[in-house]
């Protein structure tokens, strides 16, 4: 991954250089001045709604949390079906707040123990040889299985994983050796012990581990127990991650105190490096553009449940939350107030029509891999080689969100908004790196 400075500069410049007409100072006298009178409020309204996105995730968690318990009491088809189910739910709002990354240093330093991937399942429990291999050159973990083995000695270090608890996947596991890959904790993690692997390549299917292989009483491939307490352990350390980060954008919390020391500008500068990060080198080329490029369904994002295109979706909606300060709450409430929408609307009301009208282009862009999901054809299957339709789908979200990504930069040039880096991609910056060429 790489960062990248977009089209901010060659923005400013442009702003620059029509700076010498007396309209366009007068113009730009105007909107620092609506700036300066709103920017304050439109930076407490997005912290409100961070504490609402994030509060909803813990309480959509605990859901799933419930839903866990519950099966590992009575390990049926039909309760892993339901924590399964749970599990998706909990995706609904946690993406959602994404757009917090990038802007907020205590978001993106946090966000690595809940939602790091992808993830190198071996560390963690049995795979399919055939299709996962044995070894990697750069992970010595990579088919390490903890849960089958209590005491590990791989590279010179040894590992005493016979108790399986929270301590050993946060200070022992995750990211071992300093691997990114060896992701022990978080999201991903769980749903790689709900749904195990998707053997299924670029065709229909997600994962299929049976509910056996939690019931100690009729154990499929071994280690029930193990796989059990890792379950537990997993599901409650997103609970005490989730618990952390929402009480950090309370009244007086950590994140609403670093916004604030930010003053006004920078505070929008947060705001707009969040929704321009995400949608460009994050959602547009890491967890698109570079599966679509490889078609390779080990670059998707929920790779093992094929939730990939709700995900996407939720995203690409936090962005568009964030711009419109508009947030639906999982009990259907709404939290609106002053925005960025509104603030360019007062400065220059044919751009925030654009923003919005390319916002709007992006979801339809998301929905439709959606439907296609509906019909069998989940993220992976359309990024299958050879796939013509589909690729092209999954193409019109990477360059919706390129051009949204485009339209917010003439925003922040329009609102004074300079020195902002936007996260890269090589998928998008250099495809050679990509490809080898």
């Amino acid at each position: 991954m790489s960062l990248k400075r977009l089209l901010l500069p060659a923005a400013i410049t442009a702003a620059v250089m029509t700076s010498f007409s007396p309209v366009a100072i007068s113009q730009a006298q105007a909107a620092s001045s609506i700036v300066e009178t709103r920017a304050a409020g439109i930076n407490q309204h997005y912290a409100d709604i961070a504490e609402a996105v994030f509060a909803d995730s813990l309480a959509a968690a605990q859901e799933l949390q419930k839903a866990i318990n519950t099966f590992l009491d009575a390990p049926t088809d039909a309760n892993l079906k339901a924590a399964r189910a749970a599990w998706v739910d909990s995706r609904i709002p946690y993406q959602q707040s994404e757009v917090y990354r990038f802007g907020n240093a205590i978001v993106d330093d946090w966000e690595g123990k809940v939602n790091a991937w992808p993830l190198d399942e071996g560390l963690i429990d049995y795979v399919d040889g055939t299709s996962y291999g044995t070894e990697s050159d750069i992970n010595a973990w990579y088919s390490a299985n903890i849960i089958a083995n209590p005491i590990l000695n791989i590279g010179g270090k040894q590992v005493d994983a016979s108790t399986i608890d929270k301590q050993l996947l946060t200070e022992t596991l995750h990211e071992i050796d300093g691997v990114e890959a060896n992701v022990a904790t978080g999201y991903h993690a769980i749903e790689f012990l709900l749904w195990g692997q998707d053997l299924n390549g670029t065709k229909p299917g997600a994962g299929d581990r049976p509910a056996t292989d939690f019931d100690p009483q009729n154990c499929s491939n071994g280690n029930c127990e193990r796989r059990r307490a890792y379950l537990k352990a997993a599901t409650d350390l997103l609970i005490d991650d989730l618990t952390e980060m929402a009480d950090n954008w309370k009244q007086g919390g950590a994140a609403r105190q670093q916004l604030a020391a930010k003053g006004d500008l920078g505070g929008l500068a947060t705001i707009t490096t969040g929704m321009g990060s995400l949608s460009y080198g994050e959602l547009a080329g890491e967890r698109t553009k570079l599966g679509l490029m490889l078609h390779d369904p080990e670059e998707e994002h929920d790779c093992f449940s094929d939730n990939t295109h709700w995900s996407h979706f939720y995203d690409a909606l936090g962005i568009r939350n964030a711009y419109l300060g508009e947030y639906t709450r999982i009990d259907g409430s709404q939290v609106k107030g002053p925005s960025l929408s509104a603030l360019t609307q007062a400065t220059d009301p044919a751009l925030d029509q654009k923003m919005r009208e390319h916002l709007d282009l992006t979801q339809a862009a998301a929905q439709a891999m959606v439907d296609a999901a509906a019909h069998g054809e989940t993220f992976d299957v359309l990024i299958a080689a050879g796939n013509t339709e589909g690729n092209a789908k999954v193409q019109a979200f990477v360059d919706a969100l390129t051009a949204q990504t485009q339209v917010l930069e003439e925003v922040m040039a329009t609102l004074g908004i300079a020195d902002v880096e936007l996260e890269g991609s090589d998928s998008l910056d250099n495809p050679s790196a990509v490809l080898g060429g």
